[in-house]
């Protein structure tokens, strides 16, 4: 059943409340160093149920005249043509799918910032098309030594050689396309020529998880930790708040050690830090915006499995390790997760027994269970989508949504002149075919109304579906797993 856990009003309310009291804590001048997604963060959504993926955006356009962003992005990640998973394009290409979501909500992107720039040809490209885009760019160079000589660091040969980013606004929100972009070192840099030009500001982090006050072991903190396994980051109690407090707060690894490092730097910037906690730093507003415990415990136990299911997956692949699955197996015994919690897999499972074909179930948001299995003309995960449909329209299973006259062509355009191995559609396929089939038929246009409604579903299949299915099924906001099986035996699947 679809619940609320979290207020999102609320978090937009005291998150931005939260900001402008850090700003003025630093004299009306803050860099505030962005992790995690700005943009779509559809893990929080799914163990804070109530959080909207755009939350944290929507937050931003409450201070937009405040606000100015500044893009950072590794000069060696341009080289290496390193890409995003997620999306399947280049960090630089990504730089500037950033800037236009930035521009098209109304915020003003001030400037990009190549770190640890070191004349790459790859990076002088871009340089010179962010130029010829009108866009500000600044060079930020390695410093030997970085982050622990901090002598060095904070010198004229260290964060002084790199290039002053002008800024106009009160609130610098330093973002990247993926992680080790140099945002903290950005903004140690921009510390560092502020205190040079007689410019009081200060440095803040925004990290919407670990949530610093909620106990180390709660199922949303360890979902955290699974969604982090490939990088073994590992929630911990903040040493440094115990000591200065006397109070529980919860950080991670990462953090947590670069905090004597970082405190020195601030020490030799400025004369004196202005945190005594890695926790300190942050402004996560998100562990108070929580209005039902139970709720997001759940939700965070099924993440917990599903990227349990997805690290089974990688590793079948070869893209990932047994480190990475059986740290999970580890995370699920602590938040007491097992199959048994998540409904669909046991319905698929027994689906695929009894009719001896690959199979899949999905979890309405109302709670109510549907199958479907693979057949000659329909792949498991397109079988299950209008199975759900019907299901949420009051369709009697027994009618066909798409005609034979529609299906029949389409199947024999994939065998015959696109080569295909089997006539069966593909999901992008099936909802196109409905699409035509809705012209003319009023059932067909009634299922096809409830697209919608699939937002927050939950399905889970006996093999690994296709890129294809998998990603149409995420963009109507349906949550996938897979079983960690392939539908054949041969060694090249696409």
């Amino acid at each position: 059943m679809n619940c609320v856990g979290f207020d999102n009003e609320q978090y937009l309310k005291t998150q931005s409340e939260q900001i402008r009291r850090r700003i003025a804590q630093f004299g009306g001048k803050l860099y505030l160093e962005f992790g995690g997604k700005l943009f779509d963060d559809f893990h929080a959504s799914r163990v804070l149920p109530g959080f909207e993926p755009d939350s944290k955006i929507r937050m931003l356009q409450q201070l937009r005249d405040d606000v100015e962003v500044v893009i950072t992005i590794n000069a060696a990640d341009i080289e290496a043509n390193k890409i995003r998973g997620d999306y399947g394009i280049t960090y630089d290409e990504d730089v500037l799918r950033l800037i236009d979501i930035f521009r098209e909500m109304d915020l003003y992107v001030g400037s990009v910032v190549l770190t640890r720039y070191n004349g790459q040809s790859s990076a002088n490209a871009f340089l010179k098309r962010l130029k010829a885009l009108g866009i500000r760019c600044y060079r930020h160079y390695p410093i030997a030594g970085y982050p622990h000589d901090v002598t060095h660091i904070v010198s004229n040969e260290g964060l002084g050689q790199n290039e002053y980013i002008e800024t106009t606004r009160s609130l610098v929100v330093v973002t990247a396309p993926g992680p080790g972009s140099g945002k903290m070192a950005t903004c140690l840099s921009q510390l560092y020529h502020d205190h040079k030009r007689g410019v009081t500001a200060g440095y803040a982090k925004f990290e919407t998880f670990p949530i610093w006050n909620l106990p180390l072991k709660h199922p949303v903190n360890l979902a955290y930790e699974a969604a982090t396994a490939d990088l073994n980051d590992v929630n911990m109690i903040d040493p440094f708040h115990l000591e200065a407090y006397g109070e529980t707060a919860v950080n991670y690894n990462r953090d947590v050690e670069i905090f004597p490092v970082l405190n020195a730097i601030f020490e030799r910037i400025q004369g004196n830090s202005p945190y005594k906690s890695p926790t300190d730093m942050g402004v996560n507003m998100a562990g108070n915006c929580i209005v039902d415990d139970e709720v997001c415990c759940n939700a965070s136990r099924m993440e917990i499995l599903r990227r349990y299911y997805t690290a089974c997956v990688k590793r079948l692949r070869g893209m990932g390790d047994e480190t990475e699955v059986n740290k999970l197996e580890l995370l699920m015994k602590q938040a007491k997760v097992s199959p048994e919690l998540f409904p669909a897999v046991s319905s698929a499972l027994l689906k695929a027994e009894t009719t001896g074909l690959p199979a899949g179930a999905m979890v309405l948001p109302d709670g109510r269970v549907v199958t479907g299995r693979t057949s000659e003309t329909l792949g498991a995960a397109s079988a299950l989508l209008l199975n759900a449909l019907k299901t949420l329209a009051g369709i009697e299973d027994s009618l066909h949504l798409i005609s034979a006259q529609v299906l029949e062509p389409i199947c024999d355009l994939k065998t015959q002149y696109l080569k295909h191995k089997n006539p069966r559609l593909h999901t992008d396929e099936v909802l196109m075919a409905l699409t035509i089939s809705a012209l003319s038929d009023p059932i067909a246009m009634r299922a096809k109304e409830q697209l919608a409604n699939l937002k927050g579903s939950d399905a889970h299949f006996t093999v690994i579906l296709s890129e294809e299915d998998e990603m149409l099924l995420r963009r109507l906001g349906i949550n996938v797993s897979c079983e960690p099986q392939y539908e054949t035996k041969r060694l090249y699947h696409k």
